[in-house]
């Protein structure tokens, strides 16, 4: 589960990106953080990999029975480490590494991790392969299009097998038959029993999607849509060890 209890985080100069958050997200669930552009959804997702702490408030999260984090804890760097490998992360302007083609890219975050080279292979073809990517693995980033280039920073994202995906206004820059595809993708990822969590502004883009919103504004939860139907039981297996 994770958890966000009266959370702020305050920037210099007094500014607040979050003021009093508070909610949980399930084992397995699929959430859209929605809201206005400097809502608070950057944030939020910033304090769940760990790249910003809170100032008031607690965020907790818990991996199966082994590892837990709680802002409120002192934590070292090696355990932060530890914990980010369960996270897969999307940005909306996909850190693709240039000089590496589509292949490498995503085999990079498994090269990290020391995983065997046949198994590596092998992880990187099935990844590509749910992307829709196996024609362009040999293309550098730079030659495919944008939608394609997301969809890459996916392939990467779930290579590892991370309990959650973090997903950072990935359709931001995509046409809208590109942005319906990486959430569709998004969608089969969940159905695995990821948890998936995608911020996005574009509340036409989601508005049939029977998943739960998590509505900011000014840093505050404003809202908490629940499910248009039982997602739980007809659109997913049951969860991973989340």
């Amino acid at each position: 589960m994770i958890r966000f209890n009266q959370v702020a985080k305050i920037y210099p100069g007094g500014g607040r990106a979050l003021d009093g958050a508070d909610f949980h997200i399930e084992s397995g669930e699929f959430v859209f953080l929605t809201g206005p552009n400097g809502a608070g959804k950057t944030t939020v997702l910033k304090l769940l990999y760990l790249n910003e702490t809170a100032d008031e408030g607690e965020v907790s999260f818990t991996f199966g029975n082994d590892h837990h984090y709680s802002s409120l804890e002192r934590i070292a760097r090696s355990k932060i480490q530890l914990l980010r490998r369960h996270l897969g992360i999307v940005f909306q302007d996909f850190k693709l590494l240039t000089d590496r083609n589509v292949f490498e890219n995503v085999a990079l975050a498994l090269r990290v991790a020391s995983v065997p080279e046949d198994l590596l292979q092998r992880r990187v073809e099935e990844v590509l392969a749910l992307t829709g990517l196996t024609d362009k693995a040999r293309n550098l980033p730079q030659e495919i299009s944008s939608g394609e280039q997301q969809r890459v920073a996916i392939a990467r994202a779930v290579a590892n097998n991370p309990h959650v995906i973090l997903a950072d206004e990935p359709t931001g820059n995509l046409d809208p038959d590109a942005s319906r595809e990486i959430v569709r993708i998004l969608e089969e990822i969940h159905k695995s029993g990821t948890t998936v969590i995608m911020a996005t502004h574009d509340e036409s883009l989601i508005q049939s999607l029977p998943y739960r919103r998590i509505r900011l504004e000014w840093g505050k939860v404003v809202n908490t849509e629940e499910p248009t139907n039982d997602f739980n039981e007809s659109t997913r297996s049951a969860p991973s060890d989340f």
